[in-house]
């Protein structure tokens, strides 16, 4: 990204040399994208933020069709129920399991004559729970023609994703949960479909999205991209995320009681815990642990301005106001994942004294 903020600075959309050299740069980071999902380079739509990705989705199937009836579910990211909830007022919003789960033959029945849009997470964000899009987007498919986008963005640089195998018409992925940048995403809109920009007023991005280029971020992005797929970097983080969130969740749970795992431990994302721990609310124990070096949250990774109940762990019907979602990335060491356990009882065994 460096000389991209240093030396060059031109518009990518202009003719001359120097907006030659973004332009290139820019492609370059649109064909790392495309075979990071496995997509077309000329289906990645970059966007500003993941939640920019799912508004044009869901604006732009409204649009496209002059309004009409959304299937969606009930532990999906707020940038897809608020958006969904200011573009209509006719929509179907399907509950989950206790481990957070959609059943593809529920959101499917869910779908009418009229509907227009039906969109669903790959894996929650706040819980982790991978839910069975593929067999949606099919049975989807066979009760007409309604757009079907998929929102990957907490999914993305943790588990597979892949746009063609997928079969959606449009995917959400974003670079910042899994090394990238802040500051790029991408919606990926399957290649014949005539889909109407949501930031207008220029004809970047093929007129499908509007205002100039984020280039070191886009750039940032692709790179991020290409170092996960492993061209020349050793960036697979699974299954050692797989391993340190493992390692932080059955340790918590052997060295305090009260502690509830949230979601599917055998089928969800490699490096996100949520715990449930009973007799103390969330923000005492966000901020000793804090004190203590350890950055957890409380509830969705979006609402960090809020300590309200979770809505997802509401909608699983498990306690929504005591809950600690933990997550481990390209830094992390059991040496953290140690600091935590030591941490944590001491700080809840504290909390829970005051109480009585």
């Amino acid at each position: 990204m460096l000389p991209y903020l240093r030396e060059h600075h031109a518009d990518p959309g202009r003719l001359h040399a120097e907006g030659h050299v973004t332009r290139v740069a820019v492609e370059d980071a649109r064909e790392q994208v495309a075979a990071r999902f496995g997509a077309r380079p000329r289906e990645v739509v970059f966007t500003a933020t993941g939640t920019e990705a799912v508004n044009t989705a869901t604006f732009g199937a409204l649009t496209r069709a002059g309004g009409g009836h959304v299937v969606t579910t009930a532990v999906e990211h707020s940038s897809v129920l608020d958006a969904i909830a200011r573009g209509t007022d006719d929509a179907t919003i399907v509950g989950v399991d206790r481990q957070g789960r959609f059943d593809a033959h529920e959101v499917a029945d869910a779908v009418r004559p009229d509907t227009v849009l039906v969109s669903v997470q790959l894996a929650n964000h706040e819980v982790g729970t991978l839910q069975p899009v593929t067999e949606v987007v099919e049975l989807v498919r066979a009760r007409g023609d309604a757009v079907v986008h998929v929102d990957a963005c907490a999914a993305a640089g943790h588990v597979p994703v892949d746009f063609r195998a997928l079969a959606a018409d449009l995917c959400s992925v974003t670079g910042h949960t899994f090394g990238g940048p802040k500051g790029a995403a991408a919606l990926l809109v399957r290649r014949g479909l005539r889909f109407p920009p949501f930031v207008v007023g220029g004809a970047q991005e093929r007129a499908r999205r509007a205002g100039i280029e984020n280039v070191p971020a886009i750039i940032g992005f692709g790179a991020a991209c290409a170092a996960i797929a492993g061209s020349g970097v050793e960036c697979d983080e699974s299954p050692r995320e797989r391993a340190l969130s493992e390692r932080l969740a059955t340790g918590a749970q052997r060295r305090l009681d009260g502690i509830e795992r949230y979601g599917d431990p055998d089928a969800s994302l490699p490096h996100l815990v949520c715990l449930g721990v009973e007799g103390v609310e969330a923000e005492p124990i966000l901020l000793a642990l804090d004190q203590r070096g350890v950055a957890v949250h409380s509830g969705s990774s979006c609402s960090s301005e809020s300590l309200e109940p979770s809505p997802v762990l509401a909608a699983m019907g498990v306690d929504a106001d005591r809950s600690l979602r933990a997550s481990v990335g390209l830094s992390s060491t059991d040496d953290d994942v140690d600091v935590f356990l030591d941490a944590l009882p001491v700080v809840v065994g504290l909390l829970r004294d005051l109480r009585r």
